[in-house]
C-alpha cells in the first residue's frame, strides 16, 4: 500500500450531525451507531470536501498508508448509475432520481392521494390533515400526484411528537416528507429526491421543520444544498422547535 491522503474522523468531536455525508459525492461517509465512519478507505479520493461541512471539527485529512482509491469500487458503490451529461449541475456520483410513483410492490408504501382530511374518529378531539402515503421521504416518490406543484413540509420525525398543534397549523395545505438527518441511511438518496421535487415536481415552497437539537440542522442543510442544485428556484422556510414544544425561530431564508 502507498501512502496517500485519506479522510479521518474524530468520534471523540463527532456529535453525528450527519452534515458530512451528503457532501461526500462517493458515499464514503455514513453515521453508524451515531458516528460518522469511513465506510471504506478505497471509496475515499482524500480531497475533503467534507471537511468545510462539519461545524465540531472533527474530520481532518492525513497521509498514511491506505489502499488506493478505486472509482470503479465507488461505482458499485453508488449502483453502477453514472450520470448523464444533460443533467443538472449536481455533484460527481450523484444520480438523478428516477421518477416513478410506484411503491416497489410493497403495499405499505403503496401511494395513495386523500380526496379528505380524516373525520375525527369516537374518541379523537381533532381529526388528521394528512393528505397522502407514505410519508417518509426514503418511501414517497417525487412523480407522486401530491407532490406536483405542492407546498411541500419536510419535517425531522421528532416535531410531530414535540409540536402539539402538528396537524392543526404545520399540515393543512401541504404534501409532508418525514426523515431523520442524523440515523437514517442513504441520504445522498434524499439530496436526489428534493432536487427532483424542485425540478421535476415543480413544488410552490418548501417549509423545513427540525428540532433545536444539532443533529437535525442536517435537514436544512440538506434542502439548502438541493436548492443550490435545482434549475428552478423555489421559497424556503425554516422552522425550529424547542425539544419542549416551543416555537423557537421562523423565518424565509
Amino acid at each position: 500500500m502507498a501512502v496517500r491522503k485519506v479522510v479521518r474522523i474524530d468520534e471523540e468531536k463527532c456529535d453525528g450531525c450527519g452534515l458530512c455525508v451528503p457532501s461526500c459525492a462517493e458515499g464514503a461517509i455514513r453515521v453508524v451507531d451515531g458516528k460518522a465512519r469511513l465506510v471504506s478507505e478505497v471509496l475515499c479520493d482524500g480531497l475533503g470536501a467534507c471537511l468545510g461541512e462539519c461545524p465540531q471539527g472533527a474530520i481532518t485529512v492525513e497521509e498514511r498508508e491506505a489502499a488506493p482509491f478505486d472509482e470503479r469500487a465507488v461505482e458499485v458503490h453508488r449502483g453502477g448509475l453514472p450520470s448523464p451529461s444533460a443533467a443538472p449541475p449536481i455533484p460527481s456520483g450523484l444520480t438523478p432520481f428516477p421518477l416513478h410513483a410506484g411503491g416497489g410492490g410493497c403495499p405499505g408504501s403503496r401511494t395513495l392521494t386523500f380526496a379528505e382530511p380524516a373525520a375525527a374518529s369516537a374518541g379523537l378531539s381533532a381529526p388528521s390533515a394528512l393528505r397522502q402515503w407514505p410519508v417518509q421521504l426514503h418511501l414517497v416518490s417525487p412523480a407522486a400526484p401530491y407532490f406536483q406543484g405542492a407546498h411541500v413540509l419536510l419535517a425531522a420525525d421528532c416535531t410531530a411528537f414535540a409540536l402539539g398543534d402538528f396537524h392543526a397549523r404545520w399540515l393543512p395545505g401541504k404534501a409532508l416528507a418525514v426523515a431523520c438527518p442524523k440515523l437514517d441511511q442513504g441520504q445522498e438518496v434524499y439530496l436526489r429526491k428534493l432536487v427532483a421535487l424542485v425540478d421535476d415536481a415543480r413544488i410552490e415552497t418548501l417549509t423545513v421543520l427540525v428540532m433545536e437539537v444539532p443533529c437535525c440542522g442536517g435537514l436544512l442543510h440538506l434542502a439548502q444544498q438541493a436548492l443550490r442544485l435545482a434549475r428552478r428556484k423555489v421559497p424556503l422556510k425554516k422552522v425550529v422547535v424547542g425539544i419542549r414544544g416551543d416555537l423557537l425561530e421562523e423565518e424565509w431564508l
